[in-house]
């Protein structure tokens, strides 16, 4: 059986149909039994371009693997593994990469990762079920392919189990340096090159960037679907724009399922998010993605100061920056990340497959996590602070009727408890009766919402003592010329939809008051 099938052969043909270079697909020898799978997929991937070549060696392996040259020259970017579902878009984009092709981070960042102090060697432990690995797996290549002393290896946990349990790995992604774990879960370009520069050091003098990046009428500061709804709005009103972001579509990237956005039935949240990209495409909209901002000063126009080392200044700034995920904040949180405390069911629940988790919080995500979970572990233990859980009644009537699931309310987590190597339980307080409690498990899923990323402008504008940032009918806030849309603001109901409808209602009120002025 075709392990790519014709209609995706044919889809590659013409992707691969602009590669220039030579790839050759070096695949060393081993009696592993998923040997024969990734040289059957490498040989029918090879059959798509007369410039890739699937060239076997004598050196011994006890996994399949596969590294990338081009034009005879290593690329330090290799799989360990069989690179199939999500990672086979890993693998078609290291090859595209290599010789230059496809989608690649502005001269700026480039510039970054090759002062990063070499050489770097790096592993990333992956599932093939896992939807944020491609994101880190893909980053990593591409800063491989621009360094000259950088290796990465993506690592199929399934074929690697004795470095699994040697590195205590109960969670992907997983980056490791050596023996040390240095980054544990979904994480974007810049957030991994900071990882990086931390790690292994930067020579700082090898970076020429440009500083000033001038002058516009509007900076959008996030991209997801308010940050983009502003953007093209402004963009529409002739405003030269400019959006300054992480990375496009925020937190829609990490969303499984949407079915409430009026009249698209279903997506998820990568596809929104390339269809928003392709829709600010359409406009002249300067997107410069990969960048936090450090701070923001409100003067006669805004001066806004980015963590690269470049600024602007803007008439008119909008501030979309959204929400991430709440940590709990108890003791053993932190300590145990990656070794049993885990916020995306849908990377890490594999993992536990057949043992006894807990999910905290009963919102909606909250409850969609233990229904998937309840698929796959032995039992699942709802965790829930209130008198009820707070999820859509059709969602808690479907946990309920669940044999594996049980329901704890008034239970305020009081801590996380690990032997050392792993989480062996989870400690909460009846809120009832104040007794402290104890429940033996595996694995903790934490679920328990959002908190604005308004950090930087702490100081700057009024915000709620939760971090939000105030806004007014018509999102302006207490500073001029310095509006707010979207989950980072006081507007009520966190929704796509309404976020969208925020972020445009700010762009219509930045050129309304520019006007006046």
């Amino acid at each position: 059986m075709a392990m790519i099938d014709s209609q995706m052969k044919e889809q590659l043909k013409a992707v691969f149909a602009k590669l220039k270079g030579k790839i050759q697909l070096i695949v060393s020898e081993s009696q592993h039994a998923k040997q024969s799978d990734l040289l059957q997929m490498l040989s029918e991937l090879a059959e798509t371009s007369p410039n890739i070549e699937v060239v076997k060696t004598t050196e011994l392996s006890p996994s399949p693997g596969v590294r990338l040259t081009h034009n005879g020259q290593d690329t330090g970017v290799a799989f360990r593994g069989v690179p199939s579902g999500h990672e086979f878009t890993s693998l078609v984009l290291s090859v595209l990469n290599a010789d230059g092709l496809g989608k690649w981070p502005d001269e700026m960042l480039l510039n970054r990762v090759k002062s990063l102090k070499g050489p770097v060697d790096i592993k990333t432990f992956i599932s093939l079920t896992c939807e944020n690995c491609p994101d880190v797996v893909q980053a990593l290549n591409q800063m491989a392919l621009v360094h000259p002393d950088f290796r990465h290896e993506m690592v199929d946990g399934g074929v690697a189990t004795e470095d699994v349990e040697k590195l205590k790995i109960q969670a992907v992604p997983t980056v490791v340096a050596g023996d040390k774990a240095i980054s544990v879960g979904k994480a974007g370009f810049l957030e991994l090159l900071e990882i990086l520069e931390e790690t292994f050091g930067t020579d700082k003098q090898q970076i020429s960037t440009p500083k000033d990046l001038g002058h516009y009428d509007v900076a959008v500061i996030g991209a997801g679907p308010a940050g983009v709804s502003a953007a093209i709005y402004s963009a529409r009103k002739g405003l030269k724009t400019v959006v300054l972001a992480e990375r496009v579509g925020g937190q829609v990237q990490d969303t499984k399922g949407i079915e409430n956005l009026i009249s698209v039935p279903y997506t998820e949240g990568p596809q929104l998010s390339a269809q928003m990209a392709k829709h600010m495409a359409e406009y002249e909209i300067q997107v410069l993605e990969h960048r936090r901002v450090e701070k923001m000063e409100a003067g006669e126009t805004r001066k806004i100061s980015l963590t690269s080392g470049e600024f602007l200044d803007a008439r008119s700034v909008i501030v979309a920056t959204g929400a991430k995920w709440r940590e709990l904040g108890v003791p053993g949180e932190k300590d145990y990340l990656g070794r049993g405390v885990a916020y995306c069911p849908h990377c890490d629940g594999p993992f536990y497959k057949g043992k006894r988790v807990a999910v905290v919080g009963g919102g909606n995500s909250g409850v969609e996590a233990a229904i998937d979970l309840a698929g796959i572990v032995k039992s699942v233990v709802m965790v829930e602070f209130g008198e009820k859980l707070k999820a859509d009644e059709v969602l808690v009537k479907k946990l309920k009727s669940l044999p594996n699931v049980d329901i704890i309310t008034m239970a305020r987590t009081t801590e996380v408890r690990g032997d050392g190597d792993k989480v062996v339980g989870l400690s909460y307080e009846d809120r009832s009766t104040e007794e402290i409690k104890l429940i033996d498990l595996d694995g903790v899923f934490v679920q328990i919402g959002l908190i604005p990323n308004s950090g930087f402008l702490k100081g700057v504008v009024e915000l709620t003592k939760y971090g939000e940032i105030i806004v007014d009918e018509k999102c302006r806030t207490n500073v001029e010329g310095v509006y707010a849309a979207g989950d980072v603001t006081t507007v009520p109901y966190k929704q796509i939809v309404i976020s969208m409808g925020e972020g445009a209602k700010a762009a219509l009120a930045a050129f309304e008051d520019q006007m006046v002025l």
